[in-house]
């Protein structure tokens, strides 16, 4: 029989264990000492992000700036449209007014013609074409009998006295005005009349004769006086 060989079974039973790992009574490694440029590296990217950081509030900073920029500009731009439109306005309203203002002596003519019925025929036809045409051009006629005296739009002529007036009155047009909208470019020649000096004091006094014919008419007719 052949001899057993003692603890040869308790080897052969024990697991392989490789020659490069690390026995259970070994002592655990000791970490790695970082290097210098590791150990740098979270400082460098703090001062990364405060450069970014200075940058965009540099961005935001520019963009208000032209933003404002812009805004004015367009303000303006605004206010150049406007006073441009206003000024094209006025331009044509003073082109319109001087025009009619050179028409104003033939439609002078027009109103004594048409006083003195000579307006008929192919004339009258002329005539009305003509105020059509100015008065679609915006051009108003004014002035007329009777009416208050107003300085701003009548031009006086003749003045008198007259007792059945209580103000300074046009009594005749003698040219009528003419008128743009609100702008006056011929004042209406007229002739005036003003209250008759002394007229007010004798109002009262035909009042008070008015009243004691009342008085002797309820006489006669057996009024409340009789009783």
């Amino acid at each position: 029989m052949t001899e057993e060989t003692p603890g040869f079974d308790e080897q052969s039973q024990q697991p392989d264990v490789p020659s490069g790992a690390p026995s259970d009574d070994a002592e655990p490694a000791a970490a790695p000492t970082p290097s210098p440029e590791e150990a740098a590296a979270p400082a460098g990217d703090t001062d990364q992000n405060a450069a970014l950081v200075a940058q965009l509030d540099q961005a935001r900073t520019a963009l208000g700036e032209r933003t404002a920029d812009l805004q004015r500009l367009q303000a303006e731009f605004q206010n150049y449209r406007r006073r441009v439109e206003r000024d094209r306005v006025a331009v044509k309203e003073i082109a319109v007014a001087n025009l009619l203002t050179e028409l104003l002596p033939v439609l002078d003519d027009i109103g004594r013609a048409r006083e003195h019925g000579e307006l008929v025929g192919g004339f009258k036809s002329v005539a009305e074409s003509l105020e059509t045409t100015v008065a679609k051009m915006g051009l108003q006629q004014f002035g007329k009998e009777g009416e208050p005296f107003d300085p701003t739009i009548h031009e006086a002529l003749m003045h008198s006295y007259a007792p059945d007036v209580t103000e300074t009155t046009c009594v005749a047009i003698l040219q009528p005005g003419y008128r743009i909208g609100e702008r006056t470019i011929r004042p209406a020649r007229v002739a005036v009349a003003e209250p008759q000096p002394g007229a007010q004091t004798v109002k009262p006094a035909e009042e008070s004769a008015e009243a004691a014919a009342d008085q002797a008419e309820n006489k006669e007719n057996g009024g409340p006086e009789e009783g």
